[in-house]
């Protein structure tokens, strides 16, 4: 075995390595295998294509949200379209909006897309004050030159 080191304690030190690397190795692929359903990834509208976003998959959506596209029902469900005026989606929410939600404005949902495409959004952050925008949704806007410089403000 010429490949082995001559001193016996460089020989020792290489049968540990040996021995925990494929524990360690075996202990890292287990906790990213376990943290696999709870990384949640951004699109936006136009990112969002079946193969990237499937049904099902719980991602983030964010974009504007379009003028007059704010549709609620008696039972408390408000149905919405997200755009980055490149594509929109129709986003499904049930339960209070944040007092800042409105038209025009940036958003962000978390939820899923379901078999018609429509998105299902289990929680919906909206902008805090007049210079937010949150900064998927920013930097996705300038990214395809669609960012209105005039409402430039930091990100959070």
């Amino acid at each position: 075995m010429s490949w082995l080191p001559k001193s016996p304690k460089a020989r020792r030190r290489l049968w540990i390595v040996a021995a925990v690397a494929p524990i360690l190795a075996l202990a890292v692929g287990l906790s990213l295998y376990a943290m696999r359903d709870s990384v949640t990834f951004f699109f936006s509208p136009s990112e969002a294509t079946l193969e990237k976003a499937p049904e099902g998959r719980v991602i983030r959506l964010g974009g504007l949200v379009e003028m007059g596209s704010v549709k609620r029902s008696n039972d408390g469900e408000v149905a919405f379209v997200v755009t980055d005026n490149l594509a929109s989606t129709r986003v499904v929410y049930r339960g209070d909006l944040p007092d800042l939600f409105r038209e025009g404005q940036g958003i962000v949902a978390q939820g899923a897309f379901q078999a018609d495409r429509t998105f299902r959004a289990t929680q919906v952050l909206a902008k805090h004050d007049e210079n937010y925008m949150p900064r998927e949704v920013q930097e996705s806007l300038k990214a395809k030159g669609e960012w209105r410089p005039e409402t430039e403000g930091p990100a959070a």
